[in-house]
């Protein structure tokens, strides 16, 4: 999961993103006022933004009901001290999607977080993907090579599909474990080692061509034109 911190608190920033990193492997962009926020959430793309309700330059609030106003849809999750009944409405009026009271324990953050996550806020950037050789169809999750389907269970697709997003970014097997079957779930990481040998098999891949890369002892990324 990719995120982006605001939060002007070095000491609480600075936990943050260390547990973040540590406990669920994301990947956190940490900025520390209001100006940097919406400049960083407007121009690049993340599962979530947590914002800081109080921050120099502009408020969370300040910064959540700009973006929304220019039309962004993505997630957007609001730290605040403050928790009246009219703070909760004006967070979620600014456009939050969820809201969490200071001081919070790491692992309701996480929660929180991964509800958000699978919510899937962000619209579909291209019906048509082309990777290579193969052609990528996502709304109808298929994939082509040569004019021929490829067929693809709905976990290859969805594992697919997540590196094809994050291309060029090594993804934590916690990480995919996360996104496309639930920590929760009944599965280990073996589970996914198994669905990439199944993927390349049927891609017609292997680990020496460089399509989906193993990092050894992280995870995997996709690597190609």
């Amino acid at each position: 999961m990719r995120l982006l911190l605001a939060e002007d608190d070095p000491l609480l920033g600075e936990l943050i993103v260390h547990m973040l990193k540590k406990k669920a492997g994301y990947t956190v962009e940490w900025v520390t006022d209001g100006e940097d926020a919406y400049d960083y959430a407007a121009a690049s793309i993340y599962d979530v933004l947590i914002l800081d309700w109080m921050m120099p330059g502009r408020s969370g609030t300040d910064v959540c009901r700009e973006l929304r106003k220019d039309g962004y849809r993505g997630a957007v999750l609001m730290l605040t001290a403050k928790d009246t009944l009219q703070d909760r409405v004006e967070g979620l009026d600014a456009g939050a999607d969820d809201y969490l009271v200071k001081p919070f324990e790491i692992d309701e953050l996480l929660a929180r977080l991964r509800a958000l996550s699978r919510r899937n806020f962000a619209p579909i950037q291209d019906d048509t993907v082309r990777l290579g050789r193969y052609v990528v169809h996502r709304t109808n999750q298929t994939v082509h090579l040569g004019g021929e389907r490829i067929q693809l269970s709905p976990r290859e697709f969805q594992l697919l599909d997540l590196l094809l997003q994050n291309k060029g970014m090594v993804l934590a097997r916690e990480v995919i474990l996360d996104r496309i079957w639930g920590l929760d779930a009944d599965v280990n990481l073996k589970t996914i080692d198994a669905t990439v040998k199944l993927l390349r098999k049927k891609l017609g891949s292997s680990e020496q061509d460089g399509l989906i890369q193993s990092v050894r002892g992280v995870g995997y990324k996709l690597e190609h034109s």
